[in-house]
């Protein structure tokens, strides 16, 4: 049996998980969370849909996933190779890692409504650029091809660590999948414009480089980009020249000038033009350290205001559980 230290050749199976609950899902499959009885911990599995392929390709592309070691890039903890509560008595395969319970950026976004305190924001913004240069500088670099907030996972602090990066390879080598938005690489509107103008395109670091602007603008901002735009309005657009509203951007924060630079340098329309992930990351470790003097305050507060919000939720749905129950029919009969 794995152990989170050892090697990821060996499987975690399904008769040392138990309490199994789904969290979340997306184009690879489901993503459960549960209880590995034997490691005492909560892991996720995200599993990968059924289709033709093998294990052998999953397992070298895990072990290429497993050199990514960082703070800011998720661990791959093992792998699952077994059934489901819902998977009746077909076997299936997923990936085994760490459980984030503090969410996604994308769930931060959406509690805060708007932009994080400017401590928070320049140091999510360093550490995705942290995520990035690692796997960009791999033995055998690593693009990751769908830079979002969805894939920013935050832990019990708010550090980022990036989730999914090798998935889509990992997908098409074990899986049949559709010609889609997510199969191209990446999601539309967080993809550069040069992936969009050819089907011949292959991804290089400048994708990423281009994905990780519209991540910062995304994470400046608060909002998402391009967000009640049709997907084949984005297609059209975006090789023309369209980006982000700039003038979302508010505030007068030491450094988000410069940020803001930075962004526009890694949406740039040429991708040669474009600054690599270790420049990103200089730019940015400088940013940071501006605010990094606030940033224990800054993460408190967005805490607190995160938990309240649970509570709240917890207490209406106590509320709802009770009014149903009041006016159940026949109950005072």
């Amino acid at each position: 049996m794995a152990q989170f230290g050892e090697d990821s050749s060996q499987f975690v199976e399904d008769s040392s998980l138990r309490d199994w609950k789904v969290i979340g899902s997306g184009s690879f499959g489901q993503i459960y969370k549960a209880r590995h009885h034997q490691w005492g911990v909560d892991v996720a599995i995200k599993l990968l849909l059924q289709g033709e392929g093998n294990e052998e390709s999953l397992m070298h592309e895990i072990k290429m996933m497993r050199q990514a070691t960082s703070p800011h890039v998720m661990a791959v903890r093992g792998v699952f190779k077994g059934r489901t509560p819902s998977s009746g008595r077909s076997t299936q395969l997923g990936v085994v890692m760490e459980v984030m319970e503090r969410g996604s950026l994308a769930s931060l976004q959406e509690a805060l409504r708007g932009t994080p305190p400017w401590p928070l924001v320049f140091r999510l913004a360093h550490q995705v650029a942290l995520g990035i240069n690692l796997l960009h500088s791999l033995p055998r670099p690593v693009l990751h091809q769908d830079l979002k907030p969805k894939n920013v996972l935050l832990d019990d602090a708010l550090n980022a660590k990036l989730t999914d990066f090798g998935l889509a390879q990992i997908s098409c080598s074990v899986t049949q999948v559709s010609k889609n938005s997510e199969s191209l690489g990446g999601t539309i509107n967080y993809m550069p414009p040069e992936a969009l103008k050819s089907t011949s395109y292959k991804p290089t670091r400048a994708f990423d480089i281009y994905s990780y602007g519209i991540l910062l603008w995304s994470i400046v901002t608060g909002k998402q980009p391009y967000e009640y735009a049709k997907p084949e309005i984005v297609m059209l657009r975006v090789p023309l020249g369209d980006r982000p509203q700039l003038d979302d951007i508010k505030g007068d924060a030491a450094g988000l000038t410069e940020l803001t630079g930075l962004m526009k340098r890694c949406w740039d329309h040429k991708p040669e033009r474009r600054p690599k992930a270790l420049e990103c990351t200089t730019e940015t470790e400088k940013l940071f350290k501006m605010h990094k003097h606030a940033i224990n305050k800054a993460v408190y507060e967005v805490l607190m205001k995160l938990d309240q919000k649970e509570g709240e939720g917890m207490a209406a749905g106590a509320q709802v559980q009770r009014d149903q129950i009041t006016e159940a029919p026949g109950l005072y009969l």
